[in-house]
């Protein structure tokens, strides 16, 4: 698991703060703070990008918007805004993905990340459209480097 970089997107951020008496949310929610457990230990790196400044910003909760932000400060790369992002992002909603969404992904591709990781199951459905990085939700990404360490 060392030495991989993820980018998690802004609905994944927010999990932790969703109603937990779905038990799929809170599953999420569990492998999501594993994962930031692991960032704090440096056994993984996190990207960071506009986007996320961008969603986070609007969230209408300071608690939940500074919680988030502490994230920031742990993350490396920076992705900031670029004309080829967006030129990217376009593309991804001719396939279908939302806006948003799309800017996450081409974020995540120009930081180079292995993982993309989301509980936006949109996202997930469209999976198989993007080769370039493997999207997954919380929960399958605490398992997926254990499967590959035994291959």
């Amino acid at each position: 698991m060392n030495n991989l970089l993820i980018y998690l997107d802004n609905c994944c951020f927010n999990r932790p703060f969703d109603d937990q008496s779905s038990l799929s949310v809170f599953l999420e929610t569990q492998a999501k703070l594993t994962i930031q457990d692991f960032i704090k230990d440096n056994l993984l790196s996190l990207a960071w990008s506009f986007i996320l400044d961008f969603e986070n910003s609007a969230n209408p909760d300071e608690s939940i918007k500074e919680d988030i932000f502490t994230w920031k400060a742990l993350s490396y790369p920076m992705i900031h805004f670029e004309e080829k992002i967006l030129m990217h992002a376009e593309k991804l909603t001719q396939s279908g993905f939302g806006k948003k969404d799309a800017l996450h992904i081409a974020c995540a591709l120009k930081a180079k990340a292995d993982f993309f990781i989301t509980v936006d199951k949109g996202i997930i459905k469209k999976a198989a459209l993007i080769n370039d990085i493997k999207i997954v939700n919380p929960t399958n990404f605490i398992d997926y480097p254990e499967e590959a360490d035994e291959n």
